[in-house]
């Protein structure tokens, strides 16, 4: 006698059996695929965040208008503007200040006030025993007008990117300075 397989075998008549999912399989597929959508959503915003500084596009006012070159003189002045920020949500103003002078070629350059020190806030020619210098009033530190170092900082003054159109002396970014190398 024959098989029930071979039975079937031979019987032309009939459709090929279908085989069926069973519920283990039914259920690892599921609980996986609805995992991997959790997972995708979990860490998609990581990524979005990650790259996020990278396809932001910077702001056009890279510099602001501060004062006109003809207010300029060889004497370091001291001129304040605002600083527009965006931190979030939040939008504020910033005042910033910086210490503007020309030098002996009718260079525009402009200063931080911040001491190399300890980060205090200095002054021109607001100490009567050193005249015609940067003074910090915290721990006495002192820079030439180029903003060289005398006494105290480890460093020189930073100084502000300048750039000038139409008359008018714009502010940048502040950079190391390159000009307190100047002086002799």
């Amino acid at each position: 006698m024959s098989s029930y397989n071979e039975q079937q075998e031979t019987w032309p008549d009939q459709p090929p059996s279908r085989k069926e999912m069973s519920r283990r399989q039914f259920l690892t597929y599921t609980l996986g695929g609805a995992t991997a959508f959790m997972g995708v959503g979990a860490i998609l915003p990581m990524i979005r965040f990650a790259a996020d500084p990278i396809l932001h596009k910077k702001g056009a006012g890279e510099f602001i208008k501060v004062v006109e070159t003809g207010k300029i003189t060889d004497e370091p002045q001291e001129f304040t503007f605002e600083l527009q920020q965006q931190d979030g949500w939040y939008a504020s103003t910033a005042t910033l200040t910086a210490w503007i002078r020309k030098d002996e070629s009718g260079e525009i350059y402009a200063l931080s006030p911040i001491c190399k020190h300890l980060g205090c806030t200095i002054g021109w020619n607001n100490n009567k025993t050193h005249p015609d210098e940067y003074h910090c009033p915290c721990h006495g530190a002192r820079y030439t007008k180029l903003g060289k170092n005398l006494a105290v900082a480890p460093k020189p003054l930073d100084q502000y990117k300048t750039k000038i159109d139409n008359g008018w002396v714009y502010l940048g970014d502040i950079i190391p300075n390159t000009v307190a190398n100047k002086e002799a």
